[in-house]
């Protein structure tokens, strides 16, 4: 991607962008913060993918984070409500890995497959998912989710080392 592109697309310094592995936002996707990714591993959580074949900016909601986890489809079955705190396991919070549907009330969110922020990542922006396939999982399986936070806010980058 050249920078002439990025900066056309977002004038300023602090945008958050995704990037997914194939054309027209499909595939795997990748949470990109500022900063410069000189090698494919660099921003890769997986040896799966080596490439980038389409980016957007993430859309950031200013509201509180704010989002609920259900175990079925069509938001039914056990939920877990989580209000600003990331979560590195569902598993230790008594919720289980299977994770079907979210309706996002405020905030932006990754989830991960696996705990502690590792697998493949789903974005989750404001609104509702009421499928698995929504968010771009082959199964229903997250295990962790995590808050985007905006630079603006949080000068330290919009995830925190756990």
């Amino acid at each position: 991607i050249c920078k002439q592109h990025l900066q056309y697309m977002c004038p300023l310094p602090f945008c958050r962008w995704v990037g997914f592995e194939q054309q027209d936002m499909t595939g795997e996707m990748f949470m990109l913060e500022r900063g410069e990714y000189p090698r494919w591993d660099t921003w890769s959580n997986s040896y799966r993918c080596d490439r980038l074949m389409s980016v957007r900016p993430i859309r950031m909601d200013p509201q509180d984070h704010r989002i609920c986890l259900y175990e079925c489809m069509n938001f039914d079955g056990r939920k877990m409500e989580v209000s600003d705190e990331d979560i590195p396991s569902l598993w230790c919070y008594g919720f289980q890995d299977r994770v079907a549907s979210i309706q996002v009330n405020g905030g932006t969110w990754v989830g991960y497959q696996y705990p502690g922020y590792r697998g493949y990542q789903y974005l989750f922006e404001f609104g509702s998912y009421k499928h698995w396939n929504e968010w771009g999982a082959h199964h229903p399986q997250i295990q962790s989710v995590r808050r985007v936070r905006d630079m603006h806010t949080h000068p330290r980058g919009c995830f925190e080392m756990a």
